[in-house]
């Protein structure tokens, strides 16, 4: 009994040193946030002596950084739209259909998810190009469809394997075509996977910066990570600016992770171990 107990405290407290590790740049930065530049070179770890609101409006309103929200609001929707979309039709069809071509198929999304963007990045900027794609804030959810579909088909196909035919052989003799069961049958059961897979891509989209750095060229079309860059200057940097931008991009994102973490861990497992 002793033994189970002092192996509870210390692995509490193993956890409580991990979390506290993790949250003290989050802490930091959102404290920080809220200094002047000169208040904020004199001591990074004290906290604010006076609340500067002035951080926040300045950043709202000089930059207008509502117009890069809405960018990153457009570009993220679209692309998860898109990738649930294609991810999951695909899936659905590669699972239900045996074979060599199905295998293979299924072997190329996943061997695609082993190629690093470091990799494709300079050919991918050349078809940016070639399709006019390049600085559109629509162009560019196009492109992060084709980098995050072969996650999700690995997701969707595990995760159809676990749903009986049965279902799907009552519906075709009701007179229901393939597309029509699996939009009214098929996918509402694959909602604990999709939105596993609309909660990962959102987090990747949201925060993403590399994509958007070599894509979007002109100010017009810039995230809300990319608009932080602007702060970053020759010969100065403007943190107390850079804080604030970061504290108000990645409050949906958290919320939205805290809202739905559950569900993350449950798809993740369901769809890669099923079947």
């Amino acid at each position: 009994m002793k033994s189970n107990r002092l192996l509870t405290i210390v692995v509490l407290a193993i956890l409580i040193a991990v979390t506290v590790f993790f949250m003290f740049p989050i802490v930091l930065a959102v404290f920080n946030s809220f200094k002047t530049q000169g208040e904020m070179f004199k001591s990074v770890l004290s906290l604010p002596t006076k609340i500067h609101w002035e951080n926040y409006k300045h950043v709202l309103t000089e930059i207008h950084l509502m117009n890069n929200l809405y960018n990153t609001t457009v570009i993220t929707v679209i692309s998860v739209v898109g990738i649930i979309s294609c991810g999951s039709l695909a899936g659905y069809k590669i699972s239900r259909t045996p074979g060599k071509l199905s295998q293979l198929l299924f072997f190329l999304f996943f061997s695609s998810m082993l190629v690093p963007f470091y990799a494709i990045m300079f050919s991918l900027i050349k078809v940016a190009k070639t399709f006019h794609v390049q600085s559109s804030v629509y162009g560019l959810p196009m492109i992060y469809i084709g980098l995050g579909v072969n996650f999700a088909v690995f997701l969707y196909h595990g995760f159809v394997k676990s749903i009986p035919r049965e279902l799907e052989e009552s519906a075709h003799m009701d007179g229901c075509g393939q597309l029509k069961t699996f939009t009214h049958i098929i996918f509402p059961l694959l909602l604990p996977i999709t939105v596993t897979i609309a909660i990962l891509n959102v987090l990747w989209i949201w925060n993403d910066f590399m994509l958007p750095l070599i894509m979007l060229t002109k100010y017009e079309s810039y995230t809300l990570i990319l608009a932080a860059s602007v702060f970053f200057g020759q010969y100065s940097t403007e943190w107390s600016y850079i804080l604030s931008i970061l504290v108000l991009t990645s409050l949906p994102v958290v919320v939205l992770y805290l809202f739905f973490q559950r569900f993350i861990v449950q798809g993740i497992a369901e769809g890669a171990v099923k079947g």
